[in-house]
């Protein structure tokens, strides 16, 4: 299995809206991405850092999704809560409990 990370540094005061647009926005459009297998959304609502997490059979699935312009296509839609550009990357699932 493989994880894209996807963190960012969110205005405080849009943390509710951001959580909400990955919710009803994100999630079910990933939902339908070949080899997609969940999604975390982590947040500090005090600091506004937030961290996406998204799990793929493999590495060749995520890059895939990102090639199709998906990945984006998503990011384009959270451009006005970001109060810096976010940062991806991906990592080897290696153990899981």
């Amino acid at each position: 299995m493989f994880a894209r990370l996807t963190s960012a540094q969110i205005k405080t005061k849009k943390i509710d809206e951001f959580i909400r647009l990955y919710e009803r926005s994100v999630v079910p459009a990933a939902k339908s991405q070949k080899g997609y297998r969940g999604a975390y959304l982590l947040v500090d609502r005090k600091t506004g850092k937030g961290i996406s997490i998204t799990l793929w059979n493999n590495e060749e699935d995520a890059i895939a999704n990102e090639k199709s312009r998906y990945y984006q296509e998503q990011l384009a839609k959270f451009i006005t809560f970001y109060a810096k550009p976010p940062i991806r990357e991906g990592y080897e699932v290696t153990v899981q409990a």
